[in-house]
């Protein structure tokens, strides 16, 4: 699912910012950033993530600002280092006739003219990160929560929609067989002559259409399948994948009703059944 979650935590002097995204996917990929000193607590992030998040391409950023005055630096400048790497990169530009304005910030870039010092690891401050990274989650929760609570509105209007198809298929499907008889009368009547035709084979005939268009069990079957979709989208677990079982069901049994429905106006409904039905199945990867 899509979801979006923000913290930020005020830490001696310094501001942590932890933020939350996700987008549409059938697994989870799951990308983490943290800053360097904190590499050994990816795998509790990921931990963390992997049981709430589930499903998504989501990332999980964190960012510590220095909000002091004072500067603290953790690289400082190797001189006769950096003066080497000057001169040789200046005689080469002049060897070469080449532009050599930018040398001097070029140099600067070499990681090499850097002397590093390693941050000293604080586990105060962790616990604060940390604590930041607990409420970003919590308000992406919520996100999808109400961004979930959208989507199962519209997808019990569509199957509403579905069920009361049920209702106008219903109604349709009782005119089919006096319409399929008295349109065998006709040709038989043009056929053989009125007095000739057999009632007893007619019946026999009007038999086999009748249990060849019969849709009866594809319409109890339906409805169970709609009734089971909404009672699934309120338990409180993540079904997102049952849902999605249950609509490839649903569609079975209306593309069924479609081959057996011998009525154009059944099959304009049963166009419209899945056409609701197709949405619902877009909206179905969108959610837990």
């Amino acid at each position: 699912m899509t979801g979006y979650g923000l913290a930020t935590t005020e830490y001696q002097n310094k501001k942590i910012n932890v933020e939350i995204r996700s987008l549409n996917s059938k697994f989870l990929e799951l990308l983490v950033k943290l800053p360097k000193i904190y590499n050994d607590k990816e795998n509790a992030i990921r931990t963390i993530c992997g049981k709430q998040i589930e499903r998504g391409k989501a990332s999980v950023i964190f960012v510590i600002e220095n909000t002091s005055e004072e500067v603290s630096p953790n690289s400082t400048l190797n001189i006769p280092l950096f003066h080497a790497y000057y001169n040789q990169l200046k005689e080469l530009a002049d060897s070469l006739n080449a532009e050599n304005a930018n040398i001097f910030h070029e140099t600067l870039g070499i990681s090499e003219v850097w002397n590093t010092r390693q941050a000293e690891l604080n586990e105060d401050e962790w616990n604060a990160i940390n604590d930041t990274f607990l409420k970003a989650l919590a308000a992406f929760n919520t996100f999808r929560v109400d961004e979930g609570q959208v989507l199962a509105a519209d997808m019990s209007v569509r199957i509403k929609l579905i069920s009361d198809s049920i209702k106008e298929i219903e109604q349709l499907a009782s005119a089919r067989v006096p319409a399929i008889k008295e349109k065998l009368e006709l040709i038989l009547k043009d056929a053989v002559g009125a007095n000739n035709v057999d009632q007893n084979r007619l019946e026999q005939e009007l038999i086999f259409y009748a249990e060849k268009y019969d849709i009866t069990e594809e319409k109890i079957r339906l409805k169970s399948h709609c009734d089971y979709f909404l009672s699934i989208m309120k338990e409180p677990e993540s079904n997102g994948k049952k849902l999605g079982f249950i609509a490839q069901e649903i569609g079975r049994e209306i593309n069924t009703m479609g081959s057996k429905a011998n009525d154009a106006q059944i099959q304009k409904i049963v166009v419209g059944m899945k056409d609701e039905l197709e949405k619902i199945k877009e909206q179905l990867l969108n959610i837990l």
